[in-house]
């Protein structure tokens, strides 16, 4: 019956159909341990909400300066448990991951004090709230804090040889770490690298602050960095915590001490997480937390069958389909333009919203390079949701990530090889 529809509806022939249905039966042991993952970290959500004792209650809110407003409080109290933290600072205002994470890095720094990446240049659109790419105003760097990096070794490792020498010489105010690979090709770093490095800066000066961006990695393994000893620990809501659902925002988990600069920040002196409207979206923001462990895996398994079914055609793939997942990021290597936009167009034509659409590369806000992006999505710009993009530069790399259902995927899969051996670039 399946295989019938793909063909009437979709236009997916039948040897596509089984080539895919092939690879798919092939992960179904991997597929079984992503459900105990899941199962642990919705156990570990449902706890929070109840020992919060989340209430109807709860998704009233307030207007004005929001005094009192319970839906914030609530869900911020949630969060801290969820992600075993001291305080959190989440809010529907806070515009996208990129936002949060230039929120905390100005709200923890003065100017004198220095940045230090420790696994590269981080993405894209960081590299323009530091100032270290782009002509804006109001960098860090504009603003007096210095920056300076320590590349990955080419095994992927953190190279903490030089990560001591440059803590030794510069004594910087705050470490950073990028879990997810952003636009390289790399795997995601793992929690045992993140645990590891956050340990040797603390043996080095204790009082550095180490920052994690933890984008697309929430919730693919049953910890977390907030667990392992970061001070701060950034994403944003229409990633995997957000489950589909959350219609806008951010968080920020850490010490006390560092949300409540960062909320100053956000706010003012003297107000902190005090005020700031929900403006209703207590509800849909701990709707999509409370389903966020079953779409993480979801996408998962969608990233996995890209992989597979991509390796067995001669890409490379990043990470690999034998790579244990710390993110939900899929790297594609290409080597071809035509190719890359030819796979975002695919995607598109696969999403549930804007199908009908044709992505074209652009000029987009925050990136040196055209930008490609598929992103057909009920919460517009939404990354858990099933999308893919990539810059338009040499190796030509399409990044795909999301599904709130396996099943579209596996669809989106079909539409891309389809579309591939139309053209001639591949035989299945």
């Amino acid at each position: 019956m399946n295989k019938e529809f793909y063909k009437d509806v979709y236009g997916i022939d039948e040897k596509t159909y089984y080539y895919v249905c092939n690879i798919e039966e092939g992960l179904q042991e991997r597929f079984n341990k992503l459900k105990e993952i899941e199962e642990y970290n919705l156990l570990k959500i449902l706890n929070a909400m109840q020992e919060s004792k989340l209430s109807s209650s709860d998704f009233n809110w307030t207007t004005g300066y929001g005094y009192g407003d319970p839906g914030r409080d609530k869900v911020e109290d949630i969060y801290k448990k969820v992600f075993k933290a001291e305080d959190a600072l989440v809010r529907p205002n806070i515009a996208s991951g990129t936002h949060a994470l230039a929120l905390a890095l100005q709200g923890s720094l003065l100017p004198g004090d220095s940045i230090l990446s420790i696994n590269g240049d981080p993405y894209d659109t960081l590299r323009q709230v530091i100032g270290i790419e782009g002509e804006n105003t109001g960098t860090l760097i504009e603003l007096g804090v210095k920056y300076d990096k320590v590349d990955l070794l080419e095994d992927g490792n953190i190279d903490l040889f030089t990560v001591k020498d440059k803590i030794i010489k510069n004594k910087p105010r705050l470490v950073m770490i990028q879990r997810s690979t952003g636009y390289s090709l790399r795997d995601a770093l793992s929690l045992e690298q993140i645990e590891k490095a956050i340990s040797f800066v603390k043996s080095l000066d204790k009082n550095i602050i180490v920052m994690l961006d933890n984008c697309y990695g929430e919730f693919t393994r049953v910890q977390e960095p907030s667990e392992l000893g970061a001070d701060l620990t950034v994403g944003s809501l229409i990633k995997n915590p957000g489950g589909g659902i959350a219609l806008s925002g951010g968080y920020i988990v850490g010490t006390h001490k560092l949300i409540e600069r960062i909320a100053i920040r956000l706010t003012s002196p003297g107000l902190g997480k005090e005020t700031g409207l929900t403006f209703g979206t207590t509800r849909t923001t701990l709707q999509g937390l409370y389903f966020a462990p079953k779409v993480t895996m979801e996408a998962l398994r969608g990233a996995l069958l890209f992989a597979s079914t991509f390796e067995s055609l001669g890409f490379k793939t990043f990470p690999n389909s034998n790579s244990t997942r710390y993110d939900i990021i899929e790297a594609i290597q290409f080597e071809d333009e035509e190719l890359v936009v030819e796979f975002c167009r695919s995607i598109q034509e696969a999403s549930a919203v804007d199908s009908f659409v044709t992505p074209y590369p652009w000029d987009m806000p925050g990136y040196t390079d055209k930008v490609i992006m598929a992103s057909g999505s009920f919460i517009d710009g939404s990354s858990i949701e099933i999308s893919a993009d990539g810059p338009l530069r040499e190796p030509f790399v399409a990044y795909y990530q999301g599904g709130l259902n396996f099943y579209q995927c596996k669809l989106a899969l079909m539409k891309v090889l389809q579309k591939f051996v139309e053209m001639n670039k591949i035989k299945i």
